[in-house]
């Protein structure tokens, strides 16, 4: 691809950098996020797939969960959509699960192209640890506070706790990640989801469909981002 380049020890951790400023994993063969405009993807994905911010109106407390952080775009435009809604005191959790977490100034870069979130991605590069712990645990401004644990998806889910108003499933393609979006995965994201509670991703591949829907999620297709034909959204209703 154009715009090629990448360091020594950007290259052995799996990272390059495309087109300038695009992530790319050489580990799972994708980018991080869409090649036309990776925060207007997250918005009409993850936020409004999720009937987001209406549905944390009036609300105290919100749990938005994640899997793959990767370079943090997902939780600094929710971040920056909630400090524009939420009412006064209330409090939003983001929790994210990630394998492979990325350096502070590979995050910093690969979100330069968003100067709407500057203030937001310099806070987040600045509690980031150089040697990330099992879990990155950080409160900021605007009642936010960010979980990222780290390790084996599956693994970490199913020993989390907590549940989640909302899902942001977010792994690399499902061609090229498919333990991502395993029957495993799938039910321990369910069984992490309150009543009511729901998923959306940019996936609409049949067998990531069948497996959300036998894990009990009601599952249908919505119109895609950016020309994608469909993309999946689901709600737990018992």
């Amino acid at each position: 691809m154009r715009g090629r380049s990448v360091g020594n020890s950007e290259s052995n951790r799996g990272l390059e950098w495309h087109a300038g400023d695009m992530p790319y994993s050489t580990r799972f063969g994708d980018h991080f996020y869409a090649r036309s405009d990776g925060r207007a993807e997250c918005a009409h994905v993850f936020i409004a797939g999720n009937g987001l911010p209406d549905r944390w109106r009036g609300r105290d407390t919100f749990t938005i969960a994640e899997l793959g952080f990767g370079t943090g775009l997902n939780f600094l435009e929710t971040w920056r959509q909630w400090r524009e809604h939420r009412l006064p005191a209330a409090r939003l959790r983001f929790v994210s699960f990630e394998a492979f977490p990325m350096r502070a100034a590979e995050m910093r870069r690969a979100l330069g192209p968003w100067p709407q979130l500057e203030p937001l991605a310099d806070a987040l590069a600045r509690a980031w640890p150089n040697d990330p712990p099992d879990t990155i645990a950080q409160d900021f401004n605007d009642g936010v506070r960010l979980e990222v644990h780290v390790g084996d998806a599956l693994h970490r889910v199913c020993n989390w706790r907590e549940s989640a108003d909302a899902w942001y499933l977010d792994g690399f393609a499902p061609a090229r990640n498919p333990e991502m979006w395993s029957p495993e995965l799938m039910q321990s994201v369910f069984d992490h989801t309150v009543a009511g509670g729901g998923f959306a991703t940019y996936s609409a591949a049949g067998w990531v469909r069948r497996n959300l829907a036998a894990a009990g999620f009601q599952v249908t297709k919505q119109p895609g981002f950016a020309g994608k034909r469909d993309m999946s959204v689901g709600v737990r209703q018992d």
